[in-house]
């Protein structure tokens, strides 16, 4: 992968000695938002054996500001079947210092990319029913709800929804693009 750089920050391959930033972001996700439904924060231990079990085929990406890794994104196998091995989930963290700043976005640009350049068909994002940003955010390159799963999660006294989001990769479409922006662009002809 090339690194991804913005005038503040850049997107890279995630190394050994990112994981403690990692953990920390990841942990600020369990403790306040419905973006994770882990409920009890990982230790540096546990998120350094995740890392080392990951794959050339499910890489971990990560933004970097000005030597801080401030977020970070993630292909894994969408199920240990091998049928499925088509497909990928997705997950994006940022810590929430610099949301906002459009890190999330150029973190799910670069692993779509990511994502095509290794050969998967189909991406999957599972997103919590309330998270308005996330959903917001996942529309924006593509995917699409093709289903709910009702109150399958508990977190902050509270039944949660699901929704499982898919994007389907077309080779030859730029995943800046999203789906709803090539449909409104064929519709006005400008496509």
């Amino acid at each position: 992968m090339n690194t991804t750089a913005s005038p503040h920050f850049m997107i890279r391959r995630a190394v050994l000695a990112d994981v403690a930033a990692i953990t920390e972001i990841y942990n600020q996700a369990i403790l306040t938002t419905t973006a994770t439904f882990d409920t009890e924060p990982r230790d540096l231990e546990d998120r350094r054996r995740w890392f080392l079990d990951r794959t050339e085929r499910y890489p971990v990406l990560v933004a970097e500001l000005q030597g801080k890794v401030v977020g970070w994104t993630a292909l894994s196998p969408f199920s240990d079947r091998r049928a499925y091995d088509v497909t990928a989930e997705t997950a994006f963290y940022v810590d929430q210092a610099f949301r906002g700043q459009g890190m999330g976005r150029s973190l799910k640009r670069s692993i779509i990319e990511e994502a095509r350049r290794i050969g998967f068909h189909s991406l999957v994002a599972r997103v919590a029913a309330d998270s308005a940003a996330s959903l917001h955010l996942n529309a924006q390159f593509g995917f699409q709800m093709v289903g709910t799963l009702r109150e399958v999660g508990h977190k902050f006294g509270r039944l949660l929804d699901v929704h499982i989001l898919q994007r389907m990769l077309d080779k030859n479409s730029d995943c800046a693009t999203s789906h709803s922006e090539s449909a409104t662009a064929q519709q006005n002809g400008t496509q």
